[in-house]
């Protein structure tokens, strides 16, 4: 049996964690929570700052759990694309068995120019689409993933890609 800690309690990264690892280990997997801080701001600005968190997560939960044999990181950020308009939600993820440490992205959406406008002002993401949108904690459901495709995917299913991309050195030969 495996044991994998994701640093976070927010059940969308514990469920894209646990679709991803249960394909990777047949199954034979056990997924731990642990409430990690990601040593950056709430809402992170930019790819870097974005996968520091992921980062740090996957290292603080593998920490927090001495015997799980992987931690894993996921952070949602924003960021601005090199000569592209608008202003994206990005997606990251960071895989570590304490010696290697793997990152992977997710989808890059942009986001509305009215909600990209309070997002650049300070405002964090999740509590804005609340807003704009009259819901509660939607970043423990559909997400803004959800929100911006149209439910054609939700917060889950996109995570699943970047954790994926993280874990993917770990699960195959080619690296």
């Amino acid at each position: 049996m495996t044991r994998v800690a994701v640093g976070s309690e927010n059940p969308v990264k514990v469920g894209a964690t646990e679709r991803v690892a249960g394909e990777l280990f047949g199954g034979a997997v056990e997924v731990c929570a642990v409430a990690v801080d990601s040593g950056v701001p709430e809402q992170p600005r930019g790819r870097v700052e974005t996968l520091t968190g992921a980062e740090n997560r996957a290292a603080r939960a593998l920490e927090a759990e001495p015997e799980a044999g992987y931690g894993v990181g996921i952070e949602g950020g924003v960021a601005d694309l090199a000569e592209r308009p608008g202003l994206y939600l990005i997606m990251w993820a960071a895989v570590t068995d304490g010696e290697r440490l793997e990152r992977g992205g997710g989808p890059a959406l942009r986001l509305p120019d009215g909600i990209a406008e309070r997002v650049r002002s300070g405002e964090e993401l999740g509590p804005v689409l609340d807003d704009v949108l009259g819901t509660e904690d939607l970043k423990e459901r559909i997400g803004a993933a959800g929100v911006l495709t149209g439910g054609a995917i939700d917060r889950e299913s996109a995570l699943v890609h970047a954790v994926a991309g993280a874990f993917g050195p770990f699960a195959t030969e080619l690296y």
